[in-house]
C-alpha cells in the first residue's frame, strides 16, 4: 500500500504546476505532432520512425514516454504512406516500340 501511495503521489506531482493541476494537453499535443510531421521529408520521417521503433523494441523507455513516441510513430507512418502515394502518382512507365525504342510514357499501374 505504501508503494501505491508513493506512485499516486508521483503521478499527481507530474500533473501539477505550482500546486494546480494542468489542463489536459493531449489534443493540443496531437495537433502539434501532426503539424510538425507534415513538414518532414520522406527520408527524415522514415529515419525518425526507425529510431522510435528501435527505442520501443529495446524496452528501456518509461511508459508515458513510450506512449508519446508511439503516437508520434503513428503520425510518422501516416506521413511516409502519404508521401509514397504522392510519389507513385507521379511515376510514369516508359513505353517502347517493338524495336525497344522509347516512344513515350504512360501512368504506372502499381497494382
Amino acid at each position: 500500500m505504501g508503494a501505491t501511495i508513493r506512485l499516486k503521489s508521483a503521478i499527481k506531482a507530474e500533473t501539477t504546476v505550482n500546486g494546480f493541476e494542468e489542463p489536459d494537453k493531449e489534443p493540443a499535443m496531437a495537433e502539434n505532432i501532426s503539424a510538425d510531421v507534415k513538414r518532414l521529408s520522406f527520408e527524415r520521417a522514415i529515419e525518425e520512425l526507425e529510431s522510435i521503433v528501435k527505442r520501443l523494441e529495446e524496452g528501456k523507455v518509461p511508459l508515458e514516454e513510450s506512449v508519446a513516441i508511439y503516437e508520434r510513430g503513428e503520425a510518422l507512418k501516416r506521413r511516409c504512406e502519404e508521401l509514397l502515394r504522392q510519389a507513385e502518382a507521379r511515376v510514369d512507365k516508359i513505353t517502347t516500340d517493338g524495336a525497344g525504342q522509347v516512344v513515350g510514357t504512360e501512368p504506372l499501374d502499381v497494382q
